[in-house]
């Protein structure tokens, strides 16, 4: 385990690799390694990139990957894409877009399936950005999956969180319903050639000058940027907002204004205890009989599963996981 600890610290790609496919696959001893590594985390710069489907987050991505390496900056991408329904691991269309930067060595690409986690991320993305944090890092870019308008936990572990749109999909109005655009920190206007790309700046702009109280507690008003990532446009003034969005909350942190650090921290343990609870409920339950037993009751009629859930989340409550 000190063995995998030190390579992963050292940056070997083949360990992180594997260490990361034993978390997603839920090996205990991940769980450990991950302890051991939690004191060598919080130096790298978390952006997460969401927005629905067709948005191009990949090629931004692919674009920002090239900026920050002209800063001499090292590069962590986590892809979250759709599950395959035959392998149940990830189908890699994010990382084929990325393709020119895989023989970089400072760069790491990773994708990772959702198996069938909502909210834009897979249940061991938390995890996965400890693990490039600990490599050494300087950025790690976490795109979502793009399943819709309710791609929201990004902003539990993202420092940035950016939101694209593009002109004619009406995401203005479906994110306004949705609430996704009120965890951006940045706004971007990708593919911003096309008709009707003024009109959605102007409705973001009116959704920002509606939620001014809003944005004055966080003493940051989100600002638009308008991209065209296919011909690299746009994207240093996207660099330069995240660049200004980090000084604030450097400055913040720095006066002891942490209160977002601290929000992100509650809502990430409160999402592993569930995680962890549910994991070990199921576990003891199955390994005793007694959800099988209760399955057959509710399908003999004998019990219906509201009482059934009840009783035994009661019953283990009651008598501990030691069962």
């Amino acid at each position: 385990m000190r063995d995998i600890v030190k390579k992963v610290i050292a940056g070997d790609v083949r360990t992180v690799a594997r260490l990361i496919s034993d978390i997603d696959d839920g090996l205990p001893e991940a769980w450990e390694i991950l302890k051991r590594l939690y004191p060598h985390t919080g130096n790298a710069y978390i952006i997460g990139i969401t927005g629905a489907p067709g948005v191009g987050k990949s090629t931004l991505v692919d674009q920002m990957v090239g900026l920050f390496r002209e800063r001499d900056l090292t590069v962590g991408v986590l892809a979250i894409d759709p599950t395959s329904p035959f392998s149940g691991g990830a189908i890699l269309g994010d990382r084929i877009r990325m393709q020119r930067h895989s023989m970089d060595k400072e760069v790491y690409l990773r994708s990772m399936a959702t198996r069938g986690y909502f909210g834009g991320l897979s249940r061991s993305t938390r995890c996965a950005i400890d693990v490039l944090d600990a490599m050494g890092k300087d950025i790690i870019l976490v795109e979502t999956v793009g399943v819709g308008q309710d791609e929201v936990d990004i902003v539990k572990s993202a420092d940035t969180t950016i939101v694209v749109v593009i002109p004619g999909m009406g995401d203005e109005v479906q994110a306004i319903k949705a609430g996704i655009l009120e965890v951006g920190d940045i706004f971007v206007i990708n593919k911003s050639d096309r008709d009707g790309a003024e009109a959605t700046h102007n409705d973001l702009q009116n959704m920002i000058s509606l939620a001014q109280q809003k944005y004055s507690r966080k003493n940051w008003v989100p600002p638009i940027v308008k991209t065209q990532a296919v011909q690299g446009e746009g994207l240093s003034a996207l660099i330069e907002e995240i660049d200004r969005h980090k000084h604030r909350l450097h400055a913040e942190a720095a006066a002891g204004k942490a209160a977002r650090k601290t929000e992100q921290i509650r809502e990430v343990l409160a999402e592993m205890l569930k995680d962890r609870i549910l994991e070990k409920v199921l576990d003891s339950l199955v390994r005793t009989g007694d959800f099988d037993r209760t399955v057959e009751a509710i399908t003999d009629g004998k019990l219906d599963p509201y009482t059934a859930c009840d009783k035994l989340l009661q019953d283990k409550l009651n008598a501990g996981f030691q069962k």
